[in-house]
This record gives structure tokens, C-alpha cells and sequence, in this order.
């Protein structure tokens, strides 16, 4: 069973893989795309979107492998790019046919291209052609754009073009992100082509992975705003797998029992879950490199914009973002972590654990 960390746009760069995968559970990770209009783009381009090229393709901290996604709708320019990322090392070239953004889809790319599946067909095997045979090359779908007519179709188009792997979000364009997610049909999908097929959309916490495992049938799985939500779900979902039981703690948030959990070899019998004690210094370090990583005028739009994704399972992180939603001083959104950290203080063992992150 393979975790693998979604490529939200605006959301999880660099930093935020690093420490997602520093937490643990996550085996891959995809980067945000990289737009491909006309032309071969420098390679600044690439190393500013994947920085971990700097790093032969892994994350800083815990080493996990980075693919790079591109995005386009021309498939000999989107092959020269593919080719030029993969002389830069990447470990993996993934294709971008599941954004459904207006301003990315008006301008031929993402799940615009789900309409023609002779496109899609046509960009994978260009960039199959162009790429060593020792890369990977990935594709990311949804069922469809206006309806989900064609999913089997575009399926079908990237494995006949030589994807190795073939990630669906189980919606089409039209259904947006509105619940639920048609997981269904990716059981389809896995019967009809005999290539790794990754289920992605809705897995917000342990009962929805069962439930997605259980429907699709598949072995492999994406996360995107599930792990936001809740960093330890990797965690969660491998010790499940391994056959252990993961748990809340006993207590009502707000009251922390420490967890009995070794991060870097996943070893918990039981396994429990992260507590907001255990993530509030992660909030620290997190808006401490953001502060060298984003421009100024950015202040704290990291740490507020993870902290709206944590609201949906910790209700903690509900309370600090009204303290820190109109801050713009590094000080003053400093003093607010720092204090938070005061309220909840981690037990012996959390920090012991946290060392490792």
C-alpha cells in the first residue's frame, strides 16, 4: 500500500511536503503544476516549483520521492519539458488532467482535455516517447468534465499511451468537490486497465479510506485535503493496514494524553491519534520557515490558510485562527503560537516524538 500526497495548487509546496512527510505514512509526492504554454521553459522554472530537484528528487527531511506535474495541452512542447525536467533528475513526470480552475481550463489544460480522450492519449504518449524508459510517467484524471460519460474512455487513453500509473479523482469536472465522491466508478476503471490505479477524492479520515478501500478495491491511494485536515491520516492508514486499531485519546479536546507513538519506524500498539498538543509546535515551525520562504507582504497567509484546513478536525485550530486572522506582524503571530503552545503543552513523550519531525 503506497500514501500519496496530492499536488494542491497554492497549497502544498515545498515546505508544506517537507513537513507533511516529515510527520510520516507518505510514500510520493506530487508537486503543483507547472504550466506548459509554447515554448521550453528554463530551468529555474522547474527547480522553483521542485527545489527537492536540488536534492535528487526527495523531500529534505524524510527522503520521500517528489514527481514533477506538468500541465498543457500540446503534446510535442509538453514532451520537450518533460524531457528537460527529467535530465534535471526527477524521479517521475506526472500530467495534469484534473484541474478543473476556469482560468486553467480556458486555456487548454487540465480537465478541459477530458473532453477529447484521443488528447489525452495523444499527450501521454509524446511525453512516454520523450522520457527515459527508467522515469515513470503518470497521469493524474477525474471521471470527466461536463458529466462522467467518458471515464472509461480516458482511462483507457492513458494506459494505451503508456502511463505507468494512472491517479482518478472520483468526480467530474462539474461535480467540483461537492460530496460524494464516485468511488465507484474507479472500481471500473481498476477492472479495465491492468496498471496501478491510485483512488483520490474525499478521504477526510480513517473511515472514509475503509470505505474508498472497500469500493474501489485499490491498494494505492491519494491525499490531498484529508491530510491538511488531519496530518497523521498516512499514519492512521498504515497502521490500519498493519492491522493495528488507531484511536482518539480517552479525553475531550482540550485535555492531552500523550500518544505512544514512534514516528520513524510507525511502530504504536495502539496506535492514537496526533494531538493538538503534538501539532502546535509544528505550527510554530511551519510559520517560522514560511517567514524565509514567502515574501513579507504574505505574513502568516500559510499559517492561516493550513490552520482553516485543521478546523475540520481540531477544534482548537478554530480558536487560534480568530487570534491570528488579522495579524500581520511576525512578532505578533509568533506571540500568538508561542502562547497557544502554553495552553496545551506536550507531555514528555509527544516531544520526544516531535524531535524526530
Amino acid at each position: 500500500m503506497r500514501i500519496l500526497l496530492a499536488p494542491m495548487e497554492g497549497v502544498v509546496d515545498a515546505v508544506m511536503r517537507d513537513l507533511l512527510c516529515a510527520i510520516g505514512g507518505i510514500d510520493i509526492c506530487v508537486t503543483e503544476f507547472i504550466r506548459i504554454n509554447d515554448q521550453l521553459l528554463p530551468d529555474k522554472v522547474f527547480y522553483k516549483r521542485c527545489p527537492e530537484l536540488h536534492n535528487n528528487s526527495l523531500t529534505k527531511s524524510s527522503k520521500t520521492p517528489v514527481r514533477v506535474q506538468l500541465l498543457g495541452g500540446k503534446p510535442q512542447v509538453i514532451a520537450e519539458n518533460a524531457a528537460s525536467v527529467a535530465n534535471l533528475g526527477a524521479s517521475a513526470i506526472d500530467l495534469n488532467f484534473g484541474c478543473p480552475a476556469k482560468t486553467v481550463n480556458n486555456s487548454d489544460g487540465g480537465a478541459c482535455l477530458l473532453k477529447e480522450p484521443r488528447r489525452v492519449h495523444d499527450i501521454i504518449a509524446a511525453t512516454r516517447a520523450a522520457v527515459p524508459k527508467h522515469i515513470p510517467v503518470t497521469a493524474k484524471i477525474r471521471l470527466g468534465f461536463d458529466d462522467r460519460s467518458l471515464y472509461l474512455e480516458n482511462a483507457l487513453a492513458a494506459y494505451e499511451a503508456g502511463a505507468n500509473e494512472l491517479t482518478v479523482h472520483a468526480r467530474s469536472k462539474a461535480d467540483g468537490y461537492k460530496p460524494p465522491a464516485y468511488w465507484e466508478y474507479i472500481a471500473d476503471i481498476t477492472q479495465a486497465i491492468p496498471i496501478t490505479v491510485n483512488a483520490n477524492g474525499d478521504i477526510w479520515n480513517l473511515d472514509d479510506f475503509r470505505r474508498c478501500h472497500e469500493v474501489t478495491g485499490c491498494t494505492d491511494f491519494m491525499l490531498g485535503r484529508g491530510l491538511l485536515s488531519c496530518p497523521d491520516l498516512a499514519l492512521q492508514i498504515k497502521a490500519w493496514h498493519r492491522g493495528e486499531q488507531a484511536r482518539h485519546s480517552a479525553h475531550k479536546a482540550g485535555s492531552y494524553e500523550a500518544a505512544r507513538l514512534d514516528i520513524t519506524s510507525y511502530k504504536t500498539v495502539p496506535y492514537q491519534v496526533m494531538t493538538w498538543a503534538q501539532l502546535s509546535p509544528l505550527l510554530l515551525k511551519f510559520f517560522n520557515i514560511s517567514v524565509e520562504a514567502y515574501p513579507a507582504k504574505h505574513m502568516g497567509n500559510r499559517l492561516k490558510q493550513w490552520l482553516f484546513y485543521l478546523s475540520r478536525q481540531y477544534p482548537e485550530a478554530v480558536t487560534l485562527f480568530e487570534v491570528v486572522k488579522r495579524l500581520k506582524d511576525q512578532d505578533a503571530i509568533t506571540q500568538a503560537l508561542v502562547a497557544n503552545m502554553q495552553r496545551s503543552p506536550a507531555r514528555s513523550e509527544e516531544r520526544a516524538l516531535l524531535s524526530a519531525v
